[in-house]
């Protein structure tokens, strides 16, 4: 196995040399490519002063500079920081002061907005050959290719700071050692089978822990990663087609924004051998349709940032349960503990908060040592904050996050159950459940939903189908049809959004 992430582009380059690595943007890069030209960043990078250790945060959507920046910082030995394209100038600034970049890399827009906004001490580098004011131009740093021998660094040491989301507070850094991020892009290719004869399709976004294992398999494993910087359904099932892909990996929503588009049966989808799903919860209902008219596999996974990426998933030669995220990756423990008593195990079937151990485990929080301790238990085990059951066989079915959860008149009631019912009324495209302030039981579920083309509003056949299929108290109280859900730069559903769309 490789020691560290700087490393892999080499690997790759002398494993696979001239084959198409890379294809985004109507631009093809060879595995040789990739390395030369991170290789020349990684040389630069050294000349205006990064250092083994330094912190380097890119922030920059879908590319292929995005790509050549993350293996070029690591090459230099620099701890990689890779931030969500969304987060705002303020959130950057945080991000970057609380990690202590000392770089920040990106596309000029974002890094013009960054500078404007205040972020400071540290040396902007902006893609392209667009001028921005103050920083460096990415294009002049890769202008002359040179060999770059990657700083050797020890397995354990630290590769990679992902901030959380920040749903409550300040986000927080989970920091990954090279072996875990390493382990689990190996573990992920080797489970779903991904060799060099594989193309996957993806419009993951890099900095997201699933999209990172995406890449990272892909180039390790010598597979042709057909990268889009966003998601546009027509755009996916074109490149599908065209480049004869074995594989797409995605988010639930995008899978429902493709079912749905116009044209789908025009186009040839035959090339396809599996997909993968993750990032949230997946009505059984629209799984089913997936892989009726995608006519593959389709292999649910799941994963957290303070895993490096994936934490259970099934291998895609065997047989796999449909609602459930799999079973535990290789070397990786996982179970369903007592929320009230980590240290006890619930029986198998009976809800509890799921749990993980292992080498992908996190190293804590970057300079919180009180929010480490809430998170892994002295014996190294992880709190998710997901809500669980698991099978005999081992598989894990995900109830609800924790914070999720609808307390109404005293009885617990989880959107994602509501949500997998909904899913199979033939009007609805897409739904997502969340909490209202009510007086009488304090929380109601109300359910937003979106409807396929050409259908009708039905709420009457919706909350039927509810009081048909569920408890009497789970049945949401109140439906509103919407246009769209508020969705993350991945494409999941933020049930905290939801009640800005009440009206």
């Amino acid at each position: 196995m490789l020691d560290s992430l700087g490393q892999v582009l080499p690997h790759a380059a002398r494993a696979f040399g001239d084959r198409t690595a890379l294809v985004i943007d109507g631009r093809t890069f060879s595995f040789r490519e990739l390395d030369e030209l991170s290789s020349a960043l990684a040389a630069s990078l050294v000349r205006l002063g990064v250092k083994p250790g330094d912190r380097v945060t890119l922030y920059a959507p879908n590319s292929w500079e995005w790509i050549v920046s993350y293996y070029g910082a690591l090459k230099t030995g620099a701890v990689i920081n890779p931030i969500n394209v969304m987060l705002t100038p303020a959130e950057v600034a945080y991000v970057t002061q609380d990690c202590g970049a000392s770089a920040l890399i990106g596309s000029p827009d974002k890094i013009k907005a960054a500078l404007e906004s205040g972020v400071t001490g540290l040396t902007p580098i902006a893609f392209g050959d667009q001028s921005v004011a103050g920083a460096t131009l990415f294009n002049e740093l890769i202008a002359k290719r040179q060999s770059f021998e990657p700083f050797a660094v020890k397995p354990e040491a630290l590769s990679t700071i992902g901030y959380t989301s920040g749903t409550t507070g300040h986000p927080k850094g989970a920091m990954q050692s090279h072996r875990a991020v390493i382990l689990n892009g190996a573990m992920a290719a080797q489970l779903h089978l991904k060799t060099p004869h594989d193309t996957v399709v993806s419009a993951l976004p890099c900095p997201h822990v699933y999209g990172n294992v995406v890449c990272n398999g892909a180039l390790m494993y010598g597979l042709e990663l057909v990268l889009h910087s966003r998601f546009d359904a027509g755009e996916i099932l074109t490149s599908i087609e065209t480049h004869k892909a074995t594989m797409f990996e995605g988010v639930p929503t995008m899978y429902m924004y493709m079912l749905v588009h116009p044209d789908f049966d025009r186009f040839d989808l035959s090339s396809l051998a599996r997909c993968t799903v993750g990032g949230q919860t997946m009505p059984v209902a629209k799984m089913q349709e997936v892989e009726r008219r995608f006519a593959c596999p389709l292999i649910e996974l799941w994963g957290m940032t303070e895993l490096a990426g994936l934490g259970t998933t099934f291998p895609s030669n065997g047989p796999h349960k449909l609602g459930s995220i799999g079973v535990a990756l290789p070397h990786t423990e996982a179970r369903i503990a007592d929320t009230g008593d980590p240290a006890r195990t619930m029986p198998r079937g009976d809800v509890g908060e799921l749990m993980i151990r292992g080498p992908i485990v996190m190293q804590g929080y970057w300079g919180n040592e009180k929010a480490t301790r809430e998170a892994i238990e002295p014996d190294g085990w992880l709190h998710t904050g997901d809500l669980a059951t698991m099978d005999e066989d081992g598989a894990v079915f995900i109830v609800d996050r924790k914070k999720d959860m609808i307390n109404t008149g005293g009885f617990k009631v989880f959107p994602a159950e509501i949500e997998r019912v909904i899913a199979a009324h033939p009007s609805v495209a897409m739904v997502a459940v969340g909490g209202q302030p009510d007086e009488l039981k304090g929380e109601i579920a109300k359910a937003y939903v979106v409807l396929k083309p050409g259908a009708a509003p039905d709420a009457e056949g919706i909350l039927a189908l509810c009081r048909a299929e569920l408890a009497a108290y789970k049945a949401p109280r109140a439906i509103q049809f919407v246009a769209d859900l508020p969705k993350t730069s991945t494409g999941k559903i933020m049930r905290r959004e939801l009640r800005k769309l009440d009206g």
